[in-house]
C-alpha cells in the first residue's frame, strides 16, 4: 500500500472532526496581526496559525485538529474566539516561515534599530539558535546577519558578498548567476558585521591582516544550509564571499537540467555504460555537480556500489558512498581515488580532476572496468580533450577510456509574466552567428520591465545549455594522432553535435531564454 500524501491525510482529518478543508492558505503581503502573541516555535511544533478573520473570530489553520490543547492556548493567547480549519501540515510550515520572516523586518528595516544597541558587545560568541527565525531577542547586528542569510535562501542567492570601501559598505547578492545590491549598512558597522560572520563561521577575528576559510552550519525556517565563508584583507577592511548551499533542496533529474530530444537519450545511455570516463566541463557555477548528482541518481540502484570523492559534500545521495576531501590530513583526490579502487566500486565519481596523479588514476581505474564521472574547468567540450593530453596523458589511455564529455552553462529563464514578444533583428541573429532563415518571422522574447514575480529582474530561474561530445572511432583517431581542439571540434559538428551557442538557440525559439542570455553564457564560444 502507499504512502498517503500530506494533502489527502488533512482532508481526511477535515471530514473525520467535520471541519472545513483548507488546501491553500493567503499568500498576504502583511504578517496577521496576530503573529507577534504567537511564538514561531510553537507554531511550528503544533502547525498551527492564525491565517484571518471572520467577524470577530480568528481562523486558525491547523494539520492536526485532535491537537486540542493546541487550539485552546492560542484562543487564550489571542483573547478571541476561534474557528479551525484544518490545512496540509506543510503548507501551514511554508506559511509561517513566510509569515514571521515578514512580520521580523527585512535587512534594511533593521537599521533602524543598529544605533539603539551598544555595538561593542556584539562580537562576542553566542550559541546559535536551533533556528534562525527563532532569534527575535537576540543583539540587532545579530539579527541583521540573520536576516540576511534568511532572506538570501529566500531569493535563491547561492552568494552574499560584504564589500567594504573607502566610505561605504555594500552587501550583494548574487542570483542566477548575477551580483545586485541589496542594502548598504553604515561604513562604522563594518566591523561588528564582519566579526559576526567570522564567529559563526569559528574562524580568528583578532586575525585580520590574512585571508581565512570557514564553514556555517545553520536551520533557517526548517531548512538545513551550508555556508562556505572566505575573508580576504582589503585596503578598505576584510571582504567576506559566503557560498550557500541549501541541503534541502531538491535534486534535479536529467530530464529537469535543460537536456532534451536526442541528447537527453544519448546521456541516459551513456551513463548505463559498465566501464569509461564521462566528464563534465565548464568554469565555476555552470553546474557540473547538480548534473553529475542527476547522472549518479539515475543509475544508483540496488546492485551498483558507487562512491564518490568531492569537496565539498553538496548532497546526500542515499546508498551512495560519499567522501569528503580533507587536505590537512593527506585526503586528496588522488589518495582518495587510490582508496576507492579497493573498494569494490562499480561507479566513481570524482568531484574534479585537479592534477595529472588524479587523471592518470582516474583513466586506470576506467580501463580496468569502472566507470568514472569526473569534471574539468574547460571552456569546450572538445578543450577537455586537449586539457588531458596537455597534462601529459598518452594519446592512446584518453581514446581508450574517454566515451564522452559534455560542456555546459547555465542561462536565465526569461519571466514568463512580463516578458517582451519580438521578431529578432538580423543584427541580433549575425551576433549569434546562426543563420537567418532559422529566424525569419519567429517570435522570440527579450526581458520585460519586471515584475513581483520576478523581483524586478525580467528573468527567473536557470536552465541548462549543453554541447555534448561523444567519443566514437573518428574522434579516437584523432586523438590518437594528437589533434588539437579546433580539429575535433570541426569533425564534430560536422558529425551533428549542437554546440552551446546552438543549444541556446533552440531555448531562445523555445520561448525559454533570450538573446541577451545566449551572448553572455556563450560568448566565449568562435563563431
Amino acid at each position: 500500500m502507499g504512502a498517503i500524501d500530506g494533502r489527502t491525510w488533512a482532508q481526511a482529518l477535515a471530514n473525520h472532526f467535520g471541519l472545513p478543508f483548507v488546501e491553500q492558505l493567503p499568500q498576504d503581503e502583511n504578517p496577521s496581526e496576530w503573529v507577534n502573541l504567537l511564538p514561531i516555535n510553537y507554531a511550528k511544533r503544533y502547525q498551527i496559525l492564525p491565517i484571518g478573520r471572520d467577524g470577530d473570530s480568528v481562523v486558525l489553520a491547523i494539520a492536526d485538529p485532535g491537537a486540542l490543547g493546541a487550539v485552546d492556548d492560542v484562543r487564550l493567547l489571542l483573547r478571541r474566539p476561534v474557528r479551525v480549519v484544518v490545512a496540509p501540515g506543510a503548507a501551514i510550515v511554508d506559511a509561517i516561515n513566510r509569515v514571521y520572516d515578514m512580520a521580523s523586518g527585512s535587512a534594511s528595516q533593521m537599521m533602524d534599530d543598529l544605533d539603539a544597541e551598544r555595538l561593542d558587545l556584539v562580537a562576542t560568541e553566542l550559541e546559535e539558535p536551533r533556528d534562525l527565525l527563532d532569534a527575535d531577542d537576540e543583539a540587532p547586528i545579530i539579527r541583521l546577519v540573520n536576516s540576511l542569510l534568511f532572506q538570501a535562501v529566500k531569493d535563491r542567492a547561492s552568494d552574499i558578498h560584504i564589500e567594504p570601501f573607502e566610505r561605504d559598505l555594500t552587501v550583494r547578492f548574487r542570483i542566477d548567476g548575477i551580483l545586485y545590491d541589496i542594502i548598504s549598512p553604515p561604513k562604522r558597522f563594518q566591523p561588528v558585521i564582519t566579526s559576526r560572520v567570522k564567529i559563526m563561521a569559528g574562524l580568528n577575528i583578532a586575525e585580520k591582516r590574512l585571508p581565512q576559510d570557514g564553514r556555517i552550519r545553520i536551520r533557517l525556517a526548517g531548512r538545513d544550509v551550508d555556508i562556505r565563508v572566505s575573508t580576504v584583507p582589503t585596503a578598505h577592511g576584510e571582504r567576506v564571499v559566503m557560498r550557500l548551499l541549501d541541503r534541502s533542496a531538491t535534486l534535479l533529474h536529467l530530464e529537469e537540467l535543460g537536456l532534451t530530444g536526442h541528447k537527453l537519450e544519448m546521456v541516459s545511455q551513456l551513463i548505463r555504460q559498465p566501464h569509461g570516463i564521462i566528464l563534465v566541463t565548464g568554469p565555476t557555477g555552470s553546474g557540473k555537480t547538480t548534473t553529475l548528482y542527476a547522472a549518479l541518481s539515475k543509475i544508483n540502484t540496488i546492485d551498483k556500489n558507487i562512491i564518490t570523492i568531492e569537496d565539498p559534500i553538496e548532497y546526500q545521495l542515499h546508498g551512495v558512498g560519499q567522501i569528503h576531501v580533507n587536505p590537512k590530513i593527506d585526503l586528496t583526490f588522488a589518495n582518495g581515488l587510490r582508496s576507492i579502487l579497493r573498494q569494490d566500486p562499480d561507479v566513481i565519481m570524482v568531484g574534479e580532476i585537479r592534477d595529472v596523479e588524479t587523471s592518470k588514476i582516474a583513466i586506470q581505474a576506467a580501463l580496468t572496468g569502472h566507470l568514472v564521472f569526473s569534471t574539468l574547468h574547460t571552456n569546450d567540450s572538445c578543450g577537455a580533450v586537449t586539457r588531458l593530453l596537455d597534462m601529459g596523458m598518452e594519446p592512446f589511455l584518453v581514446s581508450s577510456s574517454l566515451i564522452a564529455v559534455m560542456a555546459q552553462r547555465l542561462l536565465r529563464r526569461v519571466c514568463p509574466i512580463c516578458r517582451v514578444a519580438y521578431v529578432p533583428s538580423l543584427e541580433e541573429v549575425r551576433q549569434l552567428g546562426l543563420s537567418s532563415d532559422r529566424f525569419e518571422g519567429q517570435i522570440v522574447y527579450r526581458a520585460g520591465p519586471g515584475c513581483q514575480d520576478c523581483k524586478k529582474t525580467g528573468y527567473k530561474g536557470r536552465t541548462g545549455i549543453h554541447e555534448l561530445l561523444v567519443i566514437d572511432d573518428e574522434i579516437r583517431n584523432l586523438i590518437m594522432k594528437n589533434a588539437d581542439s579546433a580539429s575535433i571540434r570541426r569533425i564534430a559538428t560536422a558529425k551533428g553535435m549542437n554546440t552551446l551557442r546552438e543549444d541556446g538557440a533552440d531555448k531562445l525559439v523555445a520561448g525559454i531564454t533570450t538573446v541577451d542570455e545566449v551572448l553572455r553564457v556563450t560568448q566565449d564560444e568562435i563563431v
